[in-house]
């Protein structure tokens, strides 16, 4: 060991961010170790190693005692004031042990030691790097296909999209450029795990927030984002800005902005309507494109009625529900939808229009 070791712990310092004092006194606690292992396990050492020269020096320490039970690390009160009369009971004796041959087991040891560290403080970094992207959106290279699991590259580390979190529609070749969601980073014994996600509606609002300007800065509020990956996706937003179009703000200029985001989710359609705090409105919004005639309201049990002319019955439920299902999820609001006929059928029947929950509903999610 000597100065240009020092020099280059140092360096490291710099570079990876480890400090050079920890870094040596891993170094010492690893050479007693090696001490230990090569001379005696059951000697009591003290390493230390000069922080200017880099020189390292081996004591062995023996504490002072009235009585000793064990040569090995005891030491007799009239021994110890031999070399040094000032010695008192329970102090500690200590004499230079350093092997010759010493240097060669240090440097094996020193080398272990920092690529341990070096090991660790770059997983520590990674980790670091990626937790702070937790919640966002990276664009990402995929790397390998195995057993339905997706690999990709963030650049220093691999991700995982797991296959529930991949678009059912969507193929994944090695070589693609995706944006995927960080929905979580974990730390594990191999280093960092992270998960991403295609399919969750927030990428959809962070890609929002990315290509419309006026959600980035505040102007325009996504209040609802809900999806079927691939298929058909719902959001939500608003403006305190009387003089701001919300809807028309993310769908841009011909429809440009949006159509980069449908583009990025392998065509999935997306619809974007307009929050607003009464119920009645918001829902009928949240029916897009279907045209609603009325929406009556329980407060009680969170469900509204909505009635729709008998040609938009089919839109407003949507292939296999999908509109209806969206819309609930989208307002966290329990929808039942009857045509115009279907109420007038009711009316003349002479019944009264339950308002209560149709039991269908009941178990319907609620907003996500």
């Amino acid at each position: 060991m000597n100065q240009e070791f020092i020099d280059a712990l140092k360096d490291l310092e710099k570079e990876k961010g480890i400090n050079t004092e920890v870094l040596l006194e891993a170094i010492e606690a690893a050479l007693i170790a090696a001490y230990k292992k090569h001379y005696g396990s059951s000697q009591n050492v003290r390493v230390e190693m000069n922080r200017g020269s880099g020189d390292i020096h081996v004591f062995f320490r023996k504490e002072v005692v009235a009585e000793v039970e064990d040569d090995k690390v005891e030491m007799s009160l009239a021994e110890a004031q031999s070399y040094d009369p000032d010695f008192e009971i329970g102090d500690v004796f200590e004499s230079e042990v350093t092997p010759r041959n010493f240097s060669r087991i240090a440097a094996q040891t020193a080398k272990h030691v920092i690529v341990q560290h070096l090991r660790e403080a770059e997983r520590t970094m990674v980790y670091d790097q990626f937790s702070a992207r937790k919640d966002d959106i990276i664009t990402a290279t995929v790397l390998r296909v195995e057993n339905k699991n997706i690999f990709i590259d963030l650049g220093k580390i691999e991700a995982l999209l797991a296959p529930n979190e991949q678009i059912a529609k969507e193929t994944y070749r090695p070589g693609d450029r995706i944006k995927v969601y960080v929905l979580d980073v974990r730390r594990s014994s191999k280093g960092p795990q992270i998960l991403v996600s295609r399919t969750h509606p927030n990428l959809l609002k962070r890609l929002f927030e990315r290509e419309v300007p006026e959600i980035n800065d505040g102007t325009v509020e996504i209040k609802s984002v809900v999806r079927e990956p691939g298929w058909r996706s719902k959001i939500a937003v608003w403006s305190a800005n009387e003089n701001v179009d919300p809807v028309g703000s993310c769908v841009g200029s011909k429809g440009l902005r949006v159509q980069t985001i449908v583009n990025e989710l392998c065509g999935e359609k997306i619809e974007i309507v307009r929050w607003d705090e009464d119920p009645a409105v918001y829902v009928s919004n949240a029916l897009s494109p279907a045209k609603v005639v009325s929406v009556d309201v329980n407060e009680e049990e969170h469900f509204t009625q909505v009635v729709v002319p008998d040609y938009q019955l089919s839109l407003a439920i949507g292939k296999e529900g999908q509109n209806a299902r969206l819309a609930a999820r989208l307002t966290g609001w329990k929808i039942d939808i009857k045509s115009e006929s279907q109420m007038a059928e009711i009316l003349a029947a002479g019944d009264d229009i339950d308002m209560d929950m149709p039991e269908e509903l009941a178990e319907l999610p609620a907003e996500e």
